[in-house]
């Protein structure tokens, strides 16, 4: 960054860290390059973390600066959550420390409140009054997490009176393609409520082709544009699947009832029918709306029993004679796939169980198996199958894009393979068939869950944009998201879009910017409801671990940071902090890329397994600190 320019005015957005101080985080439209700004404690006292400021810049001789005279400009956010302090007897609320350093008087509305009380206020004119007051024995850190990033617990009035109403619109066949009599699953957890996707397959003919046929519940024929309904889920954009808590996109008498695909029971959807050829490639693709019903709802278990050892459960005797056809059609595309290239993102999950009280009670890592494998390549089938249709007809979509690494995030992944053990060698470039060729040597590897995570950090995230550009991740020339419309406003939108295609629209505008505009907020709620689900589980590990203070774990070094390690625990999926000023051979500083971690003695890099111990955990601001066991 240039310091010629310093002092300067800028306008940007405040972040609070827990000790105390901020950043003004600037960022120039059009331009990657982002300024980061100090903010001294006491300027900071007056704002909320999110809050947009003007301020004046000044950069010091070592290229760091400083921010003064900062001025509110927007507060997005409406409400936060703290705890209640007395001050000589007049309450005021310590808010979060990753919301706001200081304390803020309280307007308790009439409410009786005591010392350490946890609520949640409204912001109103620069004061905070009362909304409610968390009951004893309510789970504190979900709370929190859910006022921190702005997420709504409960549908105003309008909407729900509105749900109401669209459950009285029958399911009825009308003139939709009629596929009740054709064996059609679903396949989730046992836990999963909203259901929205479906599958059926039609065996091979004469010409060894068969046909797939993914069906997805018809979100839009329920909830009509621009009404209330319609509003609130677009402004919260996804369903949020906080440990313990899901925040649905939609009233769950729509989202787990009225427009689930449950078993038995007629359902309106939106069917993508594929034609896959002996070689795995999707040939031919047709879209139109149907009705179906489910013969059977399977679990991920039974049907990779089926799948692994052709066992049959008692839920899969009504379909028992598809199961075939549906394992020969995951096979043909995942040849397919393989040939292109890309990554299955996903192979082990970290899952908080709670017992009937709703108490924490446990950790488990989970390893996806053939039948998550199986219904994830469908529905990357039908997202992309819908893509390319909609493109081919010029109609505008919500594409979902990812781009390719730079080099530089690209070498970083070749050190920490080389580190770990495995050689990389991908050059200056990456491409997909060189991320899928890594991808099978790291399967089953005790640094497994620990590469993928630095992986997933490498390759950047994706986004929803209405340029149809590649998905680099799944070597997929386009990519969109249709199937999970009950989750996800971006399919939602897809499905409108789609729907009107079909019922004769054509005047369509290339790359509309309105399907721009809620491409960028979909991606704005998108980041929201992810940190959200992070902080959640960060907050759940470091309660899980405070039990576990003292006890001692192998682990590796996945991120070199400033003020020390970040190490994944074997087997656990939990990250902790090593902070540098505990660890012998210091002092230690960090290398240009963040690689590894210098000392005089001592060099620790990414990659490296460690012997760790828990030294102390902090729930609040989830926290579990680790020291290197000698």
């Amino acid at each position: 960054m240039d310091t010629s320019a310093s002092p300067r005015t800028v306008t940007g957005r405040i972040d609070v860290h827990p000790r105390g101080f901020g950043f003004l985080t600037v960022q120039s439209p059009g331009s990657p390059e982002v300024l980061s700004a100090f903010i001294p404690p006491p300027d900071l006292n007056p704002y909320f973390a999110g809050d947009i400021v003007t301020a004046t810049v000044t950069a010091a001789a070592d290229g760091r600066w400083t921010a003064s005279g900062l001025s509110l400009v927007e507060r997005p956010r409406t409400v936060v959550y703290g705890e209640v302090v007395l001050r000589k007897g007049t309450p005021f609320l310590r808010v979060d420390r990753e919301v706001a350093n200081a304390d803020w008087a309280l307007d308790t509305a009439g409410t009786q409140l005591a010392f350490g009380d946890a609520v949640v206020a409204r912001i109103a004119e620069g004061k905070l009054v009362l909304l409610y007051r968390v009951e004893p024995g309510e789970d504190r850190s979900l709370e929190r997490v859910i006022a921190r990033h702005g997420l709504r617990k409960s549908f105003p009035s309008e909407a729900l009176d509105e749900a109401r109403r669209a459950r009285a619109v029958p399911h009825a066949l009308g003139a939709r393609r009629d596929l009740r009599s054709i064996p059609t699953v679903t396949v989730d957890a046992p836990s999963t409520r909203d259901i929205d996707d479906a599958i059926s397959v039609l065996p091979a003919g004469p010409d060894g082709a068969l046909r797939l046929l993914v069906s997805i519940a018809d979100v839009s024929e329920y909830v009509t544009e621009g009404t209330p309904l319609d509003l609130e889920a677009r402004e919260r954009a996804t369903s949020v699947y906080l440990a313990g808590r899901v925040l649905p996109m939609l009233p769950e008498e729509l989202s787990s009832h009225w427009l689930s695909l449950v078993p038995g029971e007629e359902r309106l959807c939106l069917t993508v029918e594929l034609r896959i050829d002996p070689q795995g490639r999707v040939t031919a693709a047709d879209v139109y709306e149907s009705i179906i019903r489910s013969w059977a709802r399977l679990n991920y278990d039974e049907t990779a029993a089926f799948l692994d050892r052709g066992e049959v459960s008692p839920a899969m005797e009504p379909v028992k004679d598809v199961m075939p056809w549906f394992r020969l059609a995951a096979a043909r595309l995942a040849v397919a796939r393989a040939a292109r290239g890309g990554m299955e993102f996903a192979r082990e999950e970290a899952r908080f169980t709670f017992d009937e009280q709703g108490e924490l009670s446990g950790l488990v890592s989970e390893r996806l198996t053939s039948a998550h494998g199986m219904i994830e390549r469908f529905m990357v089938a039908a997202n992309e199958a819908i893509a390319t249709w909609m493109l081919a007809r010029g109609v505008p979509g919500v594409f979902r894009v990812h781009e390719q690494p730079d080099p530089l995030r690209v070498a970083d992944l070749n050190a920490f393979a080389e580190t770990s053990g495995f050689a990389a060698g991908f050059g200056r470039e990456l491409t997909p068939l060189a991320l899928a060729a890594f991808d099978r040597q790291i399967v089953g590897a005790a640094a497994e869950a620990a590469l993928r995570s630095v992986l997933r950090r490498s390759l950047g995230p994706s986004r929803y944009t209405v340029k149809p550009l590649p998905h680099f991740g799944l070597a997929a020339p386009l990519y969109l998201h249709f199937t999970s419309p009950i989750r996800r406003y971006a399919d939602l939108a897809v499905h409108r879009t789609l729907k009107a295609y079909l019922r004769g629209r054509r005047d369509f505008v290339d790359m509309d910017p309105a399907v721009e505009a809620v491409a960028v907020h979909i991606n704005a709620k998108a980041r929201s409801a992810a940190r959200a689900e992070t902080d959640r589980h960060r907050e759940l590990e470091a309660r899980w671990m405070a039990a576990r203070v003292g006890q001692q774990f192998p682990a590796r070094v996945t991120r070199v940071k400033p003020f020390g390690l970040v190490a994944q625990l074997d087997g656990m999926l939990v990250e902790g902090v090593v902070p540098s000023d505990g660890l012998p051979g210091g002092p230690f500083r960090p290398d240009a890329r963040e690689l590894s971690l210098v000392g005089k003695e001592r060099t620790f890099t990414v990659g490296m397994p460690v012997t760790v111990k828990v030294a102390s955990t902090d729930e609040q601001l989830g926290r579990v600190e680790l020291a290197l066991v000698q």
